[in-house]
């Protein structure tokens, strides 16, 4: 990220009423420029990065997570997407537990390429995959969607998928998000 943009987190207050900042979990980078040729209508910046993050420890195995979106709708401190015009000068963050080891998983490539806008998984630019959630959101696409995955022992137990939403009357494009260990 750069260096002026900071990592987001929000604040949790526990039973005793002590407050403190917990980072949200990153989620990934993309670089807008790979996605112009699936964004002809311009929904996007097409210079620059976007980066997401969400309140996904509980989802991701830690059932002790100080912080719990909860199902359905999440408030927007649960989640946040951040744009940064350049891609020059950025800073790697790590975030570590109390014993100094990576509180975060590999590294992965992601790829973009055209799906079909009825399919599940990782996706950028459609509508979203569970239908309550377009009923809900009839003017909305999902930025980015995500779905369970083994491999990250990430799960929504049976919840649904995270989405990204932003509003859009005009686009039915969608891509599919391929990632790689890298």
């Amino acid at each position: 990220m750069p260096e002026d943009l900071d990592y987001p987190e929000l604040v949790v207050t526990d039973d005793d009423g002590e407050s403190w900042q917990d980072p949200l979990t990153f989620v990934c980078q993309i670089r807008c420029e790979e996605l112009a040729a699936f964004d002809p209508e311009g929904l996007l910046p097409h210079e620059g990065m976007l980066y997401f993050f969400a309140a996904l420890d509980y989802f991701l195995g830690d059932i002790e997570a100080p912080s719990y979106p909860g199902m359905g709708l999440w408030q927007s401190l649960h989640f946040r997407v951040l744009y940064a015009p350049s891609i020059e000068n950025l800073h790697t963050h790590h975030i570590v537990n109390a014993d100094g080891s990576l509180a975060t998983l590999p590294a992965e490539t992601v790829s973009f390429s055209k799906c079909d806008e009825a399919d599940d998984g990782i996706r950028l630019l459609g509508p979203p995959y569970i239908e309550e959630v377009r009923e809900e959101n009839p003017q909305k696409i999902s930025l980015l969607q995500i779905d369970e995955s083994d491999r990250w022992g990430l799960t929504f137990h049976d919840c649904g998928m995270l989405n990204f939403l932003i509003s859009s009357t005009t686009t039915k494009r969608v891509m599919r998000s391929v990632t790689s260990t890298s």
